[in-house]
């Protein structure tokens, strides 16, 4: 997108092999739609792979003044914040990235309990301890950065699946990108109604922290 008032945008979805009619969807919306990209997935490999595979189709055909944010497909997240953190990038000419806050710095309580957003303010502690960043949800899937500190960090980028989160945020503060919080709005899935992140997902979370931050001191 340039910097005019009518600024444009391209949606590249990745299909990570869905069993419904997902894939179809996609190709139906792009065919009637202008600026939509479809990727499909061989096999199911998890929301890391899907990142990566979005980033890097964006940051081979986008250009220096684009802007790259991943969306969830739940649509937990509301998509009209996306035009208050594109502000943010026309205030301050420095911003290299805005990372989304959910919990409004830790005031707001988690629709999915206590331990939920404990968990999330743990990792995000422990992030910023090593990283030297002060994110407020390291977690969140609203990371929107300038399209040339996309294609420096995608190099860096392996994590297969939530665990994309934090390395995301180390591969940031590796390049030295200046980072801002947005406080965005959330509407989470319950368990139940299929949201898939758990245990085993917090403690790949908390590997990929320690991981980076050894990676920065070796690096």
């Amino acid at each position: 997108m340039n910097w005019s008032d009518e600024w444009q945008a391209r949606l590249i979805i990745v299909d990570d092999h869905s069993s419904d009619e997902s894939v179809e969807i996609a190709h139906s919306v792009a065919t009637e739609l202008q600026n939509i990209e479809v990727i499909s997935q061989d096999r199911n490999q998890g929301k890391g792979a899907a990142v990566r595979a979005g980033m890097q189709l964006a940051t081979s055909i986008g250009t220096e003044y684009d802007l790259v944010v991943i969306q969830d497909a739940d649509l937990e997240y509301d998509p009209n914040d996306l035009l208050s953190m594109i502000q943010l990038f026309r205030e301050d000419g420095a911003t290299d990235a805005v990372v989304g806050d959910r919990f409004e710095s830790g005031k707001r309580a988690s629709q999915l309990g206590r331990m939920h957003k404990l968990v999330n303010r743990t990792l995000t502690f422990l992030s910023n301890l090593f990283t030297g960043l002060k994110i407020e949800d390291m977690e969140c899937c609203y990371k929107m950065m300038r399209l040339n500190i996309a294609k420096s960090i995608l190099p860096e980028l392996s994590e297969n699946r939530f665990g994309i989160e934090p390395q995301i945020v180390a591969a940031l503060s590796r390049h030295d990108a200046v980072t801002r919080n947005h406080v965005i709005g959330y509407k989470p899935r319950t368990f139940e109604q299929g949201k898939k992140i758990g245990t085993k997902d917090g403690l790949r979370a908390l590997l990929v922290i320690l991981k980076e931050s050894i990676r920065r001191r070796v690096g």
